[in-house]
């Protein structure tokens, strides 16, 4: 998988879960009210919130990959925060060729290659299963404490 067909993949399924998380909003509020409203928050916040990471990450890991600076990594992951705003990112992020390219495995002449993160990168590239691993395990843990902390807001 391409970095441009995975970072694209991950910018929809986040705008989607977007959908799940205003739909069980709108039972919560304004069509269910009550214990069996909550329900719909519950299960569309939880996949929400799961694939909001899962994008963050990609965003990161994609974002590295194609050399984009800090400050587009970081602008990439606050689209997330913004409902369906990863859609217009990911276009425009496509259309001037940020996503173009395979992932780099090998170093190149460029300064960047010599940098101790692009060297660790490309060690994870060259093992993928060893990258994707940690990134399920990262994901997973991450996701875990943010349950156990609770959610946003406090439990009402």
């Amino acid at each position: 998988m391409s970095p441009r067909l995975f970072y694209r993949t991950l910018a929809f399924a986040e705008a989607v879960t977007w959908t799940l998380l205003i739909l069980g909003l709108l039972m919560k509020y304004v069509w269910v009210p009550g214990e069996v409203g909550d329900l719909g928050v519950r299960v569309g916040g939880t996949i929400h919130g799961f694939v909001f990471l899962a994008y963050a990450m990609t965003a990161v890991l994609v974002g590295l990959n194609q050399r984009w600076s800090i400050g587009l990594i970081a602008l990439g992951v606050v689209t997330a925060v913004v409902p369906y705003a990863t859609i217009p990112f990911d276009l425009w992020a496509d259309r001037t060729g940020r996503l173009n390219g395979e992932w780099r495995r090998t170093e190149t002449d460029h300064p960047g290659d010599k940098t101790w993160i692009d060297r660790l990168l490309r060690w994870f590239l060259n093992h993928p299963v060893i990258l994707i691993v940690l990134f399920v395990v990262a994901l997973v843990v991450i996701f875990a404490t943010l349950l156990l902390v609770g959610p946003p807001g406090g439990d009402r």
